[in-house]
């Protein structure tokens, strides 16, 4: 099955302006941008045919174009990465069968959590759509919890059913648990990872649904899909040793450099 990964990139983010160019410093002090450093993510994952980056703006346009990114022009009137992904995958011919949208502040995302997720809904054609969610260590649920705390929105949660397939996703960190948690002990929380991999016709048809309170209410475009009756595949991932947050604010790029460093990503 053909593959296409989108990689939507807007500069007029609410949280954070410019998100797409801001700079992170590797384990041996070279900056890159986020976006490129998502399109380096993009460019690891096997068995794909096609990575592209779909913004509106021109800023990121030409600055794609000097790392050697494909770019696909989108309108401004996209409400969120998934109508952009639709978008982009019209404008190169609606022929791919699978499309991934891997979003460009989750520079962090391993290889495999991707082929995963393609791998997932391959063997899941009543789906059409699936996403990787990561089992929360203590440390990363204490993260969670401390960003609200703080009044930040940070990372998202997921629950689902044990076919795996979603309940509900929430900023807010759910399921509540009354417990404690050393930073390396598992919870029965699980971070979503904003990764998402659609067949065409649900993506074709998602920009005309329409938008719920939910999504209005929590921001999260792919309660679309629930509040319009669709499933959506929950594909467990492990990180193997690696550390995963996303750049949701601009106290997250320290943390990512940290990251970067005690892994050795250049």
């Amino acid at each position: 099955m053909s593959v296409l990964i989108v990689i939507p990139a807007r500069y007029a983010s609410t949280r954070y302006p410019g998100k797409p160019l801001a700079e992170l410093t590797g384990a041996t002090g070279k900056k890159r941008t986020l976006i490129e450093r998502s399109w380096r993510a993009a460019q690891g994952v096997a068995g794909v045919d096609r990575v592209v980056v779909a913004t509106d703006d021109d800023r990121i346009r030409q600055h794609a174009d000097s790392f050697g990114a494909e770019v696909v022009m989108t309108a401004p009137e996209c409400a969120n990465g998934t109508e952009r992904c639709a978008e982009a995958h019209a404008a190169l011919g609606d022929g791919y069968e699978i499309v991934v949208n891997l979003q460009g502040d989750a520079p962090l995302t391993p290889h495999w959590f991707v082929e995963e997720l393609v791998a997932g809904l391959r063997t899941a054609p009543d789906m059409g759509l699936a996403t990787p969610v990561l089992r929360c260590d203590g440390s990363a649920l204490n993260s969670l919890l401390a960003d609200r705390k703080a009044g930040r929105v940070g990372g998202t949660t997921a629950v689902f059913a044990s076919d795996q397939s979603a309940l509900y996703f929430s900023k807010e960190v759910i399921p509540y648990t009354s417990s404690s948690y050393a930073d390396a002990d598992a919870t029965p929380v699980f971070h979503h990872v904003g990764v998402y991999a659609y067949r065409p016709e649900a993506l074709r048809s998602y920009p005309s649904w329409s938008v719920g309170p939910l999504e209005t209410l929590e921001g999260l475009e792919q309660l679309r899909f629930l509040e319009n009756g669709r499933r959506i595949l929950c594909v467990e991932v492990e990180a193997r040793g690696r550390e995963f947050w996303e750049l949701n604010n601009p106290e997250d790029v320290p943390k990512i450099e940290t990251m970067m460093r005690a892994m050795n990503l250049d």
